[in-house]
């Protein structure tokens, strides 16, 4: 697999954590955040899911 091939990092460079250990710049968890390298492309796309409903949460 080439480095293309993987699921990039949703990262804005915006690296702050608030009180739910949830990054304000690309609203992965502290631990999600830790763990991106090591994740398979499909967990890479389940963080993606749960990153997408928690910026829903935020828009609201």
């Amino acid at each position: 697999m080439n480095v293309s091939d993987k699921v990039r990092s949703p990262c804005v460079s915006v690296c702050a954590l608030d009180e739910n250990d949830v990054c304000i710049g690309c609203h992965r968890t502290g631990d999600e955040i830790l763990r991106w390298t090591q994740l398979s492309n499909d967990e890479r796309r389940e963080v993606l899911r749960k990153v997408a409903k928690r910026e829903e949460k935020v828009a609201l």
